[in-house]
């Protein structure tokens, strides 16, 4: 039995990058387009990756040009080559190919060392020789200008020297660094006189112990990409405090080309982490198997669950390119996945929970196999096994009731239904064991064909031969995280682990299961799809995606391939009148950045899509209002309608200002809506009566962090001594003190000053 994939490709969506690229191009910017993708070896890639390796790849693709793999490798105490072997089979398993452009960034540290040398010529950086905890100090705050160390005014060939001496090894750690002048007044605290390399006597994969001197992300990344000749120099918005730094290197340096960088909105899943910081602890301390445990949202972890490139690549493109973050419900990316798998999944039958079945008239004529189809009629694929049968069979134990409920269509006493590709059969009575559990059905069946059978039954279940049943091992998984955003509660994901992310179990299976070749997909009917995952010469048979998809009735119900005839006329028609609608959903997709997905669900109601327009009138930030309104408002405009809401556009649209504005966190502000949801008033009254005010004053947060860390001295101590997975701990127990209402990014940058 073979794979069958599914090759079809979808155009590249438009965006803002292609859009800048389109200039770029008309104005004669640029001839030729270079991107890249720079991954830190230091992890595995997760799915989140991928979306920036669909961008940058595949807009080297469509332009004609080129896309880099670059290994930005100055960190030598986390970097390993298994890392880099990993990131290269990942890259090429997505179905993209850097060709001859495969670069590092340790290859650059000679280069990278003699314009640092530039700099300091120049007068534009010098060697400070202040502690680390005089640095942080001398910086200042978000509310204070930094102040001079004594070492700013550090003649240049005095510094020139230092720093040679530096590379040499004369020094221990920390010790000196190298620094950019630049402003230490900017409001940019990146721009306050940043350190560019510090001491670092450790071993580097690829260079060894040849450098004790190593450059840092802000100095490498822009000098990288000018070296490569990169023109677009795409990252995800937590860069965008970066680009101010990361053009005055560019700028300051002496290089010749001059790339630009630009940020987008980085993938956020829900019941899913993207820290790669996470992903690590989680590895460490054995809640999963490894960086490629299939529940972890790694590519190789995704590989061995049997997700499929095309899958994620297909993903990738629905949710589009925009400015703004968002998350995205887990559940589009399993429709997606159920989409790609179903023409390439052939269908069969496996047990869980056994109960045995005895057909008591079994013909005696009645061959011992079936000719069972591999595919359902509604996919375009054609192939049949040999489906053994017989008197004895077992089926799943919670299709038998014996006292049904009202609306159980399946099988009970003295009711019938019909086998998968099999007969109708009527429980005529039960056994029972000692303890009173029903054991054993005896069953009659109808042999007669469809054609002669004049009743229908109403329920089909599936079953395997007793006989010929294999016995399979299998790992039914489930989400990795409980909630949908794990650690925004307690601060830590990993309290919101979910204990039953796996189940490992057995199952009775017809033998054309367990004939399927490792890397096989296929659907075990009713149950889910599944994958066929071999590791040191044992099959595992993993479920990749249950069968239940939410997700399809939020999309384009109206072009539905499966409808009755009889309501195709209508859909059409209501397809057609949906037209200018999606239409102008779309033009906000292309004015205002609002991500595709939200456009389309706006564009699949009229009076939701109204609603935003007088919305955003009241706000200059529509993606946010899209956001709020399609992922926020708690099914209002599927359930009542959206005009007897309690509350008007106006009303919704102050919320979400305050929100962005940060008056109120993201939390805070889900609160309020359920309030104004309740009639309690307009948000700014419910934000005064709940007291539900962000705290966003750094003097006011600093000594509720100066107790936090007093309080836990000892963690304070594991943390200074390297253990830095334990800042999100700090993060929680500050957020925890101010009942949520602490800014969560000022409250990490303070928390970093604070720890150093």
């Amino acid at each position: 039995m073979v794979d069958k994939p599914n090759t079809s490709v979808a155009a590249p969506s438009r965006d803002f990058i292609r859009e800048i690229i389109d200039e770029d191009l008309a104005r004669g910017r640029h001839t030729r387009i270079v991107t890249r993708f720079p991954p830190e070896p230091n992890g595995f890639l997760h799915i989140g990756h991928a979306k920036s390796i669909c961008l940058n790849f595949g807009i080297a693709l469509e332009y004609g040009g080129a896309c880099h793999l670059r290994m930005d490798d100055s960190n030598p105490t986390t970097e390993d080559k298994k890392y880099v072997r990993a990131i290269q089979e990942d890259v090429r398993w997505l179905g993209f190919d850097w060709k001859e452009h495969a670069y590092f960034a340790s290859d650059y540290f000679e280069a990278l060392f003699t314009l640092a040398e530039g700099l300091i010529e120049d007068g534009h950086a010098y060697v400070d020789s202040s502690d680390e905890e005089t640095i942080r100090d001398h910086r200042g705050t978000i509310t204070e200008p930094g102040r001079p160390t004594p070492y700013r005014d550090r003649p240049a060939e005095e510094s020139l020297a230092m720093l040679r001496r530096m590379r040499a090894g004369e020094f221990a750690d920390g010790t000196h660094v190298l620094r950019a002048r630049i402003d230490l007044a900017s409001p940019n605290m990146k721009m306050r006189d940043p350190l560019l390399y510090r001491i670092r006597h450790a071993h580097h994969y690829r260079t060894g112990d040849s450098w004790c001197l190593y450059p840092l992300y802000d100095f490498v990344h822009p000098l990288s990409d000018a070296m490569e000749g990169i023109t677009h120099s795409i990252c995800t918005l937590e860069f965008e405090n970066n680009r101010e730094l990361y053009d005055w290197v560019v700028e300051h340096c002496r290089v010749q080309h001059r790339p630009r960088q630009y940020e987008f909105a980085r993938l956020n899943l829900t019941y899913t982490v993207m820290s790669k910081r996470k992903l690590l602890e989680l590895v460490q301390k054995g809640h999963v198997d490894g960086w490629d445990d299939p529940r972890m949202p790694t590519l190789a972890g995704m590989r061995r669950r049997g997700v499929t490139p095309e899958a994620i690549r297909k993903f990738c493109d629905r949710i589009g390119v925009a400015k703004n973050n968002s998350t995205v419900d887990v559940a589009l990316f399993e429709h997606t996945l159920r989409d790609d798998l179903s023409p390439r999944a052939p269908r069969l039958m496996a047990v869980f929970d056994p109960l045995e079945v005895r057909i008591e008239n079994f013909p005696a004529d009645a061959p011992n196999t079936l000719d069972a189809p591999l595919w359902p009629a509604d996919v375009d694929q054609v192939g049949t096994r040999a489906l053994p049968f017989g008197d004895r069979l077992f089926i799943e134990r919670d299709d038998f009731s014996e006292h049904p409920p009202k609306g159980f269509h399946r099988l009970s006493p003295g009711a019938e239904v019909r086998l998968r590709h099999g007969y109708v059969i009527r429980c005529e009575r039960v056994e029972k064991d000692a303890s009173g559990r029903v054991c054993r059905l005896f069953c009659s069946c109808d042999p007669r064909s469809d054609a002669e059978r004049a009743t229908r039954v109403k329920g089909t279940i599936h079953w395997v031969s007793a006989e010929d049943a294999v016995e399979i091992p299998v790992a039914l998984y489930d989400r990795l995280f409980r909630c949908e955003h794990p650690g925004v509660e307690g601060g830590d994901p990993l309290l919101d682990l979910n204990p039953e992310s796996l189940l490992r179990t057995t199952a009775l299976a017809e033998p054309e299961v367990s004939r399927l070749p490792a890397g096989a997909h296929f659907q075990l009917e009713r149950i889910g799809y599944f994958f066929v995952d071999e590791k040191d010469g044992h099959k595992l048979f993993g479920r990749t995606v249950p069968l239940k998809d939410s997700w399809a009735k939020v999309l384009a119900r109206a072009t539905s391939t499966t409808e009755k005839p009889a309501t195709a006329t209508k859909s059409a028609a209501l397809a057609k009148q949906k037209e200018p609608m999606r239409a102008e959903a779309a033009a906000l997709v292309k004015a205002h950045g609002i991500s595709s997905e939200d456009a389309r669900v706006l564009g699949d109601d009229a009076d939701l899509l109204q609603f935003f327009e007088l919305a955003r009138a009241h706000h200059g930030q529509p993606s946010s209002v899209a956001s709020w309104l399609v992922n926020e408002l708690p099914g209002a405009h599927r359930g009542a309608a959206v005009h007897a809401l309690p509350f008007g556009p106006a009303e919704f649209a102050e919320l979400v200002a305050l929100v962005d504005g940060g008056t109120i966190t993201g939390a805070a502000g889900k609160e309020v809506l359920r309030a104004m949801l309740g009639s309690e008033g307009n948000p700014k009254q419910i934000v005064e009566a709940r007291g539900l005010t962000q705290i966003a004053d750094g003097a006011e947060l600093l000594p509720v962090i100066e107790r936090v860390l007093e309080a836990n001295a000892e963690t304070v101590a594991r943390y200074r001594g390297g253990n830095a997975n334990l800042l999100g701990a700090f993060v929680g127990m500050v957020m925890r003190e101010t009942r949520g209402k602490a800014n969560p990014k000022l409250v990490n940058q303070l928390l970093l000053e604070k720890l150093g």
